[in-house]
């Protein structure tokens, strides 16, 4: 692996989505030997694709945006943002929010964190934030972080999906399709219109990945269906290193986020290039950490079409 390939890893575990190792907005958590339970009044959906109604509704919604989304030339600078923006103290014990800045009123997009660290817990403050974001007409995506289940997860939704349930592979992967699955109806219940819906795909503490990379990938693989059948592009956010590190050599070649640490904006659009390919698909942005902020900018070539990758607030 480069050099450089292999510092981005180090970089991420201190500076990067508000997600596994929440780097930028690295609260202090409280240590707890007890897994809070999941959501209770999640109902599984066996295919999301189903809700035909809904789907429709979205793409007449996201149709608009392409229409409405004015083109850029150049590069835009938005934001991310997730449970650790929350008021203190809010979410569960190992990851409780600290109030930590939202994104610069300059920011033209957000995207926003559906969960509050590991899947089946979302963000506390999820509802303010759309608001928030809507408040300030700012462009909007979401991102959502994917984690390997426990016994008890894997019991409740591995038999769950459009996969097979009597193989170990087809368990895991139905646990991701439900990751998407809880999501979705989280960004349904506040009224989070997006496009595409990133996989934030890196080391989460206290629900590490597992060391069998095939089954890791298979919980990315069915979270990636998941959104998919529900009528989302998604993208991955990622760096080279951790990628293969968790999921080996799997690829969806799909859109990719890249992740560049406490460095700066140059750096940043310097992961645009071919050599920094997480999994083979197109780079859209490249982030970095300012002000104890997760800054973005869009790589080259996507200003013009900012509508295919944001919704209009």
């Amino acid at each position: 692996m480069r050099p450089r390939v292999a510092a981005a890893a180090v970089l991420l575990l201190f500076a990067g989505c508000s997600g596994g190792n929440e780097p930028s907005a690295a609260p202090s958590s409280v240590a707890t030997s007890v897994t809070p339970e999941p959501a209770p009044d999640y109902t599984p959906d066996t295919n999301l694709a189903d809700d035909m109604a809904e789907l429709a509704h979205l793409a007449e919604q996201l149709a608009h945006d392409l229409d409405v989304v004015t083109p850029r030339s150049g590069e835009v600078v938005g934001a991310d943002l997730s449970w650790p923006q929350c008021p203190a103290g809010l979410g569960i014990p190992q990851r409780r929010s600290s109030g930590q800045p939202l994104p610069l009123e300059s920011s033209e997009y957000v995207v926003i964190g559906l969960t509050n660290g590991p899947a089946f817990y979302p963000n506390p403050c999820l509802a303010d934030q759309v608001a928030w974001a809507t408040d300030h007409k700012m462009l909007v995506s979401a991102y959502s972080v994917i984690s390997y289940p426990d016994a008890d997860i894997l019991q409740r939704f591995g038999d769950k999906g459009p996969y097979d349930g009597s193989t170990r592979l087809g368990r895991l992967q139905n646990v991701g399709y439900q990751q998407a699955g809880f999501n979705v109806t989280s960004m349904r219940e506040v009224g989070l219109v997006t496009p595409i819906v990133w996989l934030d795909v890196e080391p989460v503490s206290d629900w590490e990945w597992s060391t069998d990379l095939r089954a890791n990938a298979a919980v990315v693989e069915g979270a990636n269906r998941g959104y998919r059948d529900a009528g989302y592009q998604t993208g991955v956010y990622s760096t080279p290193l951790l990628w293969s590190d968790i999921v080996g050599g799997l690829s969806f070649g799909i859109p990719e986020w890249r992740a560049a640490g406490q460095t700066s904006r140059a750096e940043a659009l310097n992961r645009c290039g071919d050599d920094w390919s997480i999994q083979g698909g197109r780079a859209l942005m490249g982030q970095w950490v300012e002000a104890a902020r997760d800054m973005n900018v869009t790589c080259p070539g996507v200003a013009a079409s900012l509508g295919n990758w944001f919704h209009q607030t």
